[in-house]
């Protein structure tokens, strides 16, 4: 595979347009199972992924199906576990025209690994994912946003291994992961090993804080009217693209339950039986396409 270019120093990223005038936000999916999120580490070990029921497949189908009804292209953020064992699913999503990109092998909070082994976790998730879809990954999300003000050496890593883009940082404060004083939109970041675009989590900004709009647990268990909101808020006040993300398991309200305690319980079930409809309610009011469609790609240039 050629060597993917690498942003300019000087890039600048901006929101595409549409035909029609309207910004083109990027829409993005986390592609894990429902018991390989980082809230359930400490009540499914991972050498039992492999014997529990695995949704993914047809979880993942459903949100395939679910954009081809609305004509939405997506980025798709892969699992190396998953694209490991179910290479079908993963030649599917770029089958059908979706960007496909990295999301780590073990969905392992990346603040919580040293170098080395994030450069094999990130090697191993690459090598899984090309195999699979048989295209270049040039973008990366660690899971659960885990790349924090400690953890801002895995860019480095990033660039060194071909990547182009990270989608790891979410400007807010949250008990788990955030940098809040990160910029709040698509930006050029400068490292020792070079430079990266960082594609951050979408946040308005309210008195002074940056508040969450851009999917997950935000999108099932605020009102749909404050995403709603808060995306053409950023669209047309500040002319700038949203980053929406979801997970194939939020679509999935009839999943096993595990025992967990009660914030996370809340975090991760509250709401799942209305993802669905609301996925497809946005997709109607906004537009979106992937992660590379978004940027402006004169940001991609060789520097």
């Amino acid at each position: 595979m050629s060597e993917p270019p690498r942003p300019a120093a000087n890039a600048t990223v901006k929101a595409a347009n549409a035909p029609s005038g309207a910004i083109v936000n990027a829409m993005t999916v986390d592609v894990e199972d429902y018991f390989q999120v980082s809230a359930f580490d400490r009540v499914v070990s991972r050498s039992r992924w492999d014997v529990l029921e695995s949704r993914v497949s047809r979880n993942t189908d459903r949100v395939l199906e679910l954009f081809d009804s609305a004509n939405v292209r997506g980025t798709f953020f892969v699992l190396g576990w998953v694209a490991e064992r179910f290479p079908a699913l993963v030649r599917r999503i770029a089958d059908l025209g979706h960007e496909v990109a990295s999301h780590g092998y073990n969905h392992q909070l990346v603040y919580l690994l040293t170098p080395r082994q994030f450069r094999d976790d990130i090697r191993a998730a690459k090598n899984a994912i090309e195999n699979a879809a048989g295209v270049e990954v040039v973008g990366y999300r660690a899971p659960s946003y885990s790349v924090i003000q400690s953890s801002l050496w895995t860019l480095d890593v990033l660039i060194e291994e071909g990547f182009v883009y990270d989608a790891s940082i979410f400007p807010i404060h949250h008990d788990r992961y955030g940098i809040p004083d990160s910029p709040r939109h698509p930006h050029v970041l400068q490292r020792t090993a070079g430079s990266v675009l960082e594609v951050p989590g979408s946040t308005v900004r309210l008195g002074g804080v940056n508040l969450p709009i851009g999917g997950g647990g935000y999108f099932r268990q605020f009102p749909y009217a404050w995403t709603k909101w808060g995306i053409d808020r950023v669209n047309r006040l500040e002319r700038q693209p949203v980053t929406f993300y979801t997970h194939p398991w939020e679509l999935d309200p009839e999943q096993p339950r595990m025992a967990v305690g009660t914030t996370t319980r809340l975090r991760h079930y509250r709401g799942l039986e209305r993802t669905a409809d609301r996925l497809a309610r946005l997709v109607r009011d906004f537009k979106f396409d992937s992660v590379t469609s978004m940027l402006d790609l004169a940001a991609l240039k060789v520097a």
